[in-house]
Parts: C-alpha cells; sequence; structure tokens
C-alpha cells in the first residue's frame, strides 16, 4: 500500500512538473508583435507619453526629515525611489506624495543627527 502511495505521488509530481513546464514553454514560445517587443524591451520608456525621471541629489538632512521630489507642471508620479547614505544610514520611508505629483524619502542615521537622502521621481503626462 505504501509503495502505490508513492507510485501515485511520484505520478502526480511528474505531471504537475510537465504541466507547469508546458506552460511556461507556451508563454515563452508566443509570438509576441513587434510594438510587444519594443515595449518589453528599451524602447519601453519612449512608449509612456512625456516620460521624465527626475532626481533631487543627495543632501544631508536631520534624521527622519523628508525630502520630497515633484513632477513637472502637468505631468504625474508612476513611481520612484529612495536612497539613504551615511555609515550607520537606514531608509525609513520612500513613498509617493498624497497628490500623486512627486515622492518622498525618509531617513535616519545611527550616532549622528543627520543623514544624507535622494530622491528618484518617474514622471508622465497625465
Amino acid at each position: 500500500m505504501l509503495r502505490s502511495k508513492r507510485a501515485l505521488g511520484a505520478g502526480l509530481m511528474a505531471a504537475a512538473l510537465t504541466i507547469g513546464t508546458g506552460w511556461a514553454v507556451q508563454a515563452s514560445a508566443d509570438d509576441l508583435s513587434a510594438e510587444s517587443q519594443r515595449a518589453a524591451g528599451t524602447g519601453a520608456v519612449r512608449a509612456v507619453d512625456g516620460y521624465q525621471l527626475v532626481t533631487l541629489p543627495n543632501a544631508n538632512v536631520g534624521n527622519f526629515q523628508r525630502r520630497t521630489v515633484t513632477c513637472p507642471s502637468g505631468k504625474r508620479a508612476l513611481g520612484g525611489g529612495a536612497e539613504a547614505r551615511g555609515n550607520e544610514a537606514v531608509l525609513v520611508g520612500s513613498f509617493p506624495t498624497d497628490d500623486g505629483r512627486g515622492w518622498i524619502g525618509i531617513g535616519r542615521q545611527a550616532g549622528y543627527s543627520s543623514v544624507g537622502i535622494s530622491v528618484y521621481v518617474i514622471c508622465a503626462n497625465a
């Protein structure tokens, strides 16, 4: 009885792996239009209307002080990020502004009263 359960389990596992592999192969074998291929590759940046990366270069600010970078007028934030710099620097927060037009970075540095923070926002036409 134990042997037949093992065989059944092995068979089910092999079937699951075959099905899973089949799906992966099918998805990768699908023909993509030239436009889809450009959007998936290096042309993706150009496909977003008004794409612009706006940066707020590194500057030392007090621990837990917000640094905010905003998109130019008429543009909205698609995403963003922040970086904390320093020997004991920790990025505490990285999130969009409430109005969706910018990005906020917050950090701290143990043993120091300030921390270096850089903030980036990816913008596009609204």
